[in-house]
């Protein structure tokens, strides 16, 4: 494991060197906040690993804190960027994804009662990812409104599971809203020929069009 784990770093490193070597690719603070959650991916897994609960449900609600941070911060220093956009969506993907490892680690009956409800969300995501790369060859990092709010809810829901257990209504939920959303990014897609970043959603896309 702590050789994995010096790997990613040193793999990680060298990513940021390469950005930085480059001076068109000045790091901005949001992007430094997307980097902190790739960065954090690896200590988070071997929380899990090691079963430190507490000390997992800490740091996951830290990165789930600081992608709402880099958002406001982007929006505050009106910074769009299409590398921005790519590292939000893969220090998003990276939590999202280790805090669901963390919910059939620690609430392994919880996830075998709801599997069901969980295996179509990830279906629909995977499918929606995978028809982006078709289309642009990279993650769509739409940041649609819908897709913000499930996201807002699947960290709620995570944090309060870690912390206190679980609240049903916050799962399904959390849920109903992420396949509605995974639904309208999978229809922008289809909709737009090439790749746009900070769509607030199918509506307002439409709007826009008609304008």
């Amino acid at each position: 494991m702590a050789i994995l784990y010096c790997n990613f770093i040193e793999l990680s490193n060298l990513f940021i060197m390469w950005l930085l070597n480059d001076a068109n690719r000045k790091l901005s603070l949001p992007d430094w906040l997307s980097i902190y959650r790739i960065l954090a991916a690896p200590a988070l897994v071997i929380l899990l690993f090691t079963e430190e609960r507490s000390l997992f449900g800490l740091f996951i609600l830290i990165s789930f804190v600081s992608d709402r941070l880099d958002g406001f911060f982007a929006r505050k220093m009106k910074i769009v960027s299409r590398r921005g956009a790519q590292l939000d969506s893969i220090g998003d993907a990276l939590t999202v994804v280790i805090g669901l490892a963390g919910v059939v680690k620690f609430e392994t009956a919880f996830v075998q009662q709801h599997l069901l409800v969980i295996l179509m969300t990830l279906v629909l995501y995977l499918f929606q990812l995978f028809m982006a790369y078709v289309r642009y060859g990279m993650p769509s990092s739409f940041h649609t409104y819908l897709s913000k709010l499930a996201a807002l809810l699947q960290a709620v829901f995570m944090v309060t599971l870690f912390f206190s257990g679980s609240e049903l209504w916050l799962f399904y939920l959390a849920m109903g809203f992420s396949m509605v959303g995974i639904i309208e990014e999978i229809l922008l897609v289809l909709f737009l020929p090439t790749w746009m970043s900070d769509v607030r959603g199918l509506l307002w896309m439409l709007n826009r069009q008609t304008l």
